[in-house]
């Protein structure tokens, strides 16, 4: 518990200094968001979720870590299946295992439990927004957020 603390107060302390402020992110190509999230994991930086984070988005909650994340009361994720590009199957929503795989594998355990109990990754979206259960996935932000 003190550890949580901590890293909480740590954040709180240095969140205004976040090197990601997401507000509007509906996802896209998955690699694309492992690149950008590794670069900022790797160089220390912080993430805020202040707005909707879907589908590739949701990646940060595995490749960022949690003490370097934070939610804001508007904070909602979005999981779905990865699809292929719509411009390679002729607009057409084509599920890609390969990809959906690799999802799964980013995301921490409490994502997969989350995911697990409402029947796992499906083509329609499942959200979670701020309060209790987003809690055990990512730590609120200070209130001046």
């Amino acid at each position: 518990m003190r550890a949580v603390l901590a890293s909480v107060l740590l954040f709180a302390a240095t969140a205004a200094q976040a090197d990601l402020r997401i507000t509007r992110d509906t996802g896209g190509y998955i690699d694309q968001y492992k690149a950008k999230y590794e670069k900022i994991r790797d160089h220390g930086g912080r993430v805020v979720i202040d707005g909707v984070c879907n589908s590739a988005c949701t990646m940060v909650l595995g490749i960022v870590p949690r003490d370097r994340i934070c939610v804001t009361p508007r904070a909602s994720l979005g999981f779905h299946k990865a699809f292929y590009d719509p411009d390679i199957t002729f607009g057409i929503k084509v599920t890609s295992n390969e990809e959906t795989s690799e999802l799964m594998a980013t995301y921490p355990a409490e994502v997969k439990e989350w995911l697990k109990r409402r029947g796992g990754l499906s083509n329609e979206i499942k959200r979670l927004k701020n309060g209790a259960e987003l809690w055990k996935i990512a730590n609120p932000c200070p209130e001046e957020f």
